[in-house]
């Protein structure tokens, strides 16, 4: 059985940065992620992505430029750098992963991900 276990978040100022975490642990070789996020009163959008060995990344046009998602090898927990923080990036972030797919595409789609970490908040003050 694989988990992935989410960590970083907080309270931070306009302007300024945050870093996510999205590790996976269990029995598995590789695996790709999947960064959403849910506003209050919104639907849960994707945000970045990155497949199994990083040759590919995805990001959502409102956060080009300001986030940064990487990974150090297949196995090694994936971050999402955020930079450049407005308050409109407030929401609960997600990481969704794919097991053992190899591809170099990135899934933007929620129902391409099986699996779910527990969110985490992000809240971008004015």
């Amino acid at each position: 059985q694989v988990q992935l276990v989410e960590s970083g978040g907080g309270l931070v100022q306009a302007g300024g940065s945050l870093r996510l975490s999205c590790a996976a642990s269990g029995s598995f070789n590789i695996y790709a992620v999947g960064w959403f996020r849910q506003a209050p009163g919104k639907e849960r959008e994707f945000v970045s992505g990155i497949n199994w060995n990083g040759a590919s990344k995805s990001y959502t046009d409102s956060v080009k430029g300001r986030f940064t998602i990487s990974r150090d090898n297949v196995k090694s927990p994936v971050y999402l750098q955020m930079n450049s923080l407005k308050p409109e990036d407030t929401a609960v972030y997600y990481c969704a992963g794919r097991f053992n797919y190899y591809s170099d595409a990135v899934g933007q789609a929620q129902t391409k991900y099986v699996h779910w970490g527990q969110g985490n908040q992000v809240t971008v003050s004015s």
